[in-house]
């Protein structure tokens, strides 16, 4: 069976999107070959991100930031969801045109100041957690417990 292919798309491929990449990976990765990139990557995960997901017990060391055009005329996608408004706008149309595109939008780490970013971080994972809970039980798909 071929599973499902999802990329999740962002701006810097630094933050967000690479937290929904562990996530589902993590509730249900036997499912979908899960995805992410960035419209301008940074070259590099924050560090904030790195232990956040390390708190819930999601390894990320195998992830780097990527730009979506890595996947230019490689992969074609089940879904697509954007995980902010930047990328929703710059994304390349073949991409947002392939499978089923949605729009999730969520604060950007990066954005936040140094003291406050890992708390934003922490925060924006659990509303990325609860956003896919709700996008897996919309297809049935009970998610893994990995906490």
């Amino acid at each position: 069976m071929n599973k499902a292919k999802v990329l999740f798309l962002c701006t810097g491929n630094s933050a967000r999107s690479q937290m929904a990449e562990g996530l589902l990976r993590a509730m249900a990765g036997e499912q979908f070959d899960v995805f992410s990139a960035g419209t301008e990557p940074k070259g590099s995960i924050l560090p904030e991100v790195r232990e956040a997901m390390r708190e819930v017990g999601i390894d990320i060391s195998g992830q780097w930031s990527k730009s979506v055009t890595e996947y230019l005329g490689k992969a074609v996608f089940t879904h697509v969801i954007t995980v902010c408004a930047d990328a929703e706008e710059k994304c390349p149309a073949v991409f947002l045109n392939m499978g089923i595109h949605e729009h999730w939008p969520f604060d950007d780490p990066a954005k936040s100041g140094d003291e406050d970013r890992l708390e934003v971080t922490r925060r924006v994972r659990d509303q990325i957690e609860t956003r896919l809970r709700l996008w897996l039980n919309g297809q049935n798909i009970t998610p893994k417990e990995y906490r």
